[in-house]
């Protein structure tokens, strides 16, 4: 509060920064100081506006930096710090300056991340998608190394913080002391999925992205939501994020799903009845009767594990499993990610 007052930011830090003085205490610095502002509700970003020719550099040094984290040197807490600092960028995309750097990060190209077979699905949705991705390819095999490397880095930039997340997330016991940095780190993650699910100029093509990775399957069968204690405010943050992401809006349209919703489920229906015949009363229900999570928790239930991969693959949920192949899953983790994909999006998951 103290190096805000005294414009640190203004008189020293940002006014003398470029490529060659640019290192983590440096950059820690500038994020801690940005993020004081926001706390204080005092605009922050006026001094990146008026020397603006470092930012594009800065801002790639801060995605370098949360994605590497211990291997870059940085501990959790600051890891923590630069998420903050992140979810302010997200938040400020009225200012052309933050935009023109987040918007590389959220728009069509990060779908290169998806499972093939769940990108080709999404892609058949909408005619003119196909082409416009056939073009943003033909586009990214034109460019050159450098070009190249920073293009892949930015469509895949949040995959692979979601990637990170988790391996912070399930190293967190079921007992024990768990380190609080940890359980800090995971609270302000989800408030940045909470922020771009939330923002719809985010969440049109992030939203596919999050769905993808199952995180939030992954969040509800983790260690830290089973902690009473230490797990509180993350359980009430997924909750939200479960709110975000089921809302029944179509990322593309913002028109209603519901319709979408029956034909989903009834096209699995068609789906169970011509290949899994161990589906047959799912597949002869009434959608209205299997739409629920107590309902479909029961007909799923009794299915083997590899049964339940086989149909998550029908789904686009995971890959095909190979002739002879057993699944790697564990079969709670495959229930929940096709209860949670099935499901009406209402119909939120319990936390305990």
């Amino acid at each position: 509060m103290l190096l805000e007052f005294s414009q640190y930011l203004e008189n020293y830090l940002w006014v003398n920064y470029n490529p060659e003085v640019s290192s983590n205490a440096y950059l820690m610095s500038i994020c801690c100081i940005v993020n004081e502002k926001f706390r204080e509700n005092v605009p922050a970003w006026e001094v990146f506006k008026k020397k603006p020719s470092h930012f594009p550099y800065f801002f790639k040094c801060v995605m370098e930096a949360v994605l590497a984290g211990e291997e870059a040197g940085l501990t959790l807490k600051e890891q923590t710090v630069l998420l903050v600092f992140l979810d302010h960028c997200f938040n400020s995309l009225e200012v052309d300056l933050i935009r023109e750097q987040v918007q590389q990060l959220i728009s069509l190209p990060m779908w290169t991340c998806l499972l093939p077979s769940r990108l080709q699905h999404e892609l058949k949705k909408v005619p003119k998608r196909q082409k416009f991705w056939n073009l943003i390819q033909r586009n990214f095999d034109k460019l050159d190394g450098k070009a190249s490397e920073q293009a892949k880095m930015e469509r895949t930039f949040l995959s692979e913080l979601i990637k990170k997340f988790l391996g912070v997330l399930m190293s967190i016991s079921p007992a024990g002391p768990v380190p609080m940095e940890k359980v800090h780190y995971c609270e302000r993650f989800i408030e940045l999925m909470i922020d771009l699910e939330a923002l719809l100029p985010t969440r049109r093509w992030f939203n596919t992205v999050l769905d993808d990775s199952h995180l939030v399957v992954s969040c509800h069968l983790s260690s830290l939501m089973q902690r009473e204690k230490e797990g509180h405010l993350f359980c009430q943050l997924l909750d939200m994020l479960k709110f975000y992401t089921g809302f029944e809006i179509n990322d593309q349209t913002e028109k209603e799903m519901t319709t979408l919703h029956y034909n989903r489920i009834a096209s699995l229906q068609k789906a169970a009845f011509a290949h899994f015949p161990e589906l047959q009363d799912f597949a002869l229900s009434n959608v209205a009767a299997v739409d629920t999570r107590e309902s479909l928790t029961k007909q799923f239930g009794h299915l083997s594990p590899n049964t339940l991969h086989r149909v998550a693959s029908y789904l686009c949920l995971l890959p095909e499993l190979a002739e002879g192949q057993d699944t790697t899953n564990e079969k709670e983790v495959l229930l929940e990610l096709l209860v949670d994909a099935v499901t009406k999006r209402g119909d939120v998951v319990p936390n305990h």
